[in-house]
Formats: structure tokens, C-alpha cells, sequence
């Protein structure tokens, strides 16, 4: 079982990206690199945490406890990477991870299907920092520009 110090929500992979000027190639390698995040995941002992996701009422319990906390999973023959937080727990969410184009990856894309019963659309980040994948709402989605309570960043 593989261990996870939660920083910001409850993802933030930290990975080395390639620094290649072709976006496109730079996106397919960003996808093919968060695909080694691949198996269950148990969070760190809390004393190793950061920022207080895992202060959270269904996350605090299994801090550190070895049970799984997420889990990611390959799927659709290598188009997507399935994420689920929490599973087997009744606010069970998913997020799914995907080039925006299966053969020319512009974008890398996710969809949080939340317990709050809404899906977030999330683009990854070109980020400063070459080791930490952010994703951030959508900005051209009705959701992200509404009040409604919704995960605006992994």
C-alpha cells in the first residue's frame, strides 16, 4: 500500500514534468506521468500533513490509520485515469483524467463527480513549480462562475 501526504484538497501529485516546448507532447507526458499514481493510497501519520483537508470529518478518522484514502485506476485502455477519494465510504467521490483529445492532447482535463451532486470541469495548470499538478475549474462552465458549493481547485 502506497502512502499520501494531502496538501490543498485531497490530490496534489508531486511529479517531475518535461520541460518540452511542444504543448501538446508536454500534455501527453503530463497524463502519462499522473498515470503512476496507479493503486490504493493510505493518507501519511498527521503529524506529516499539510493544510487542513485532512482535518476534514470523513478524513480525519483514517489519517494515518493505513486504511485507503483514494485510489487511481487506468482505465479505458490508457484514455483515462480514474480516481476515487474515500472509497467505500457513503461521500464517496470520483475523479476522471483525460487528454481532451485522445490523439492530440491539448489540454489535460478532469471532472470531480462530488457528493455535493454536481461535476466540476477542472483544466491542469501550466504551473511555476514543475513538481505539483494543479487542476482549476473551468472558468467557461456554468459552475465554476455560479456560488454553488463545488471543488474549484485539486
Amino acid at each position: 500500500m502506497n502512502r499520501l501526504l494531502i496538501t490543498l484538497f485531497f490530490f496534489s501529485a508531486i511529479l517531475s514534468t518535461a520541460a518540452n516546448a511542444d504543448p501538446q507532447q508536454s500534455n501527453q507526458e503530463l497524463f502519462k506521468k499522473m498515470s503512476i499514481l496507479e493503486g490504493d493510497w493510505a493518507l501519511s501519520p498527521a503529524d506529516q500533513q499539510e493544510g487542513k483537508a485532512t482535518q476534514h470529518k470523513l478524513v480525519e478518522p483514517i489519517v494515518g490509520t493505513g486504511n485507503i484514502a483514494m485510489s487511481f485506476k487506468v482505465i479505458g485502455k490508457g484514455t483515462t485515469l480514474q480516481e476515487n477519494l474515500l472509497p467505500g465510504n457513503g461521500k464517496e467521490m470520483a475523479t476522471m483524467y483525460r487528454c481532451d483529445k485522445a490523439n492530440n492532447c491539448t489540454r489535460v482535463l478532469a471532472t470531480h463527480y462530488c457528493a455535493k451532486k454536481n461535476q466540476p470541469e477542472l483544466i491542469a495548470d501550466a504551473g511555476t513549480d514543475d513538481r505539483i499538478i494543479s487542476f482549476s475549474c473551468d472558468m467557461n462552465t456554468e459552475l465554476c462562475n455560479s456560488n454553488e458549493g463545488h471543488v474549484h481547485r485539486i
